[in-house]
């Protein structure tokens, strides 16, 4: 199994501040592994944002461009 790079009890914080009483293992689990997923997109997105507009340093901008097909609110 791969290392993870963000708590798992950040996960069980986040799916108990959305309402829920109680949280399984597997749900916060889950919810990492697809956090993890969406930011490693994300992340990718905008070093190549970067690349393209010529800077080695990745910007809020970048990230806040890459982000937002994620963005559904």
């Amino acid at each position: 199994m791969r290392s993870s790079e963000l708590g798992l009890s950040a996960m069980y914080r986040i799916l108990k501040k959305a309402g829920a009483e109680r949280v399984s293992d597997e749900s916060a689990d889950e919810l990492r592994r697809i956090i993890e997923e969406v930011a490693d997109s994300i992340a990718k997105s905008a070093v190549d944002m970067a690349s393209h507009a010529g800077r080695k340093t990745v910007k809020g901008e970048d990230v806040k461009l890459a982000s937002k097909p994620f963005n559904k609110f």
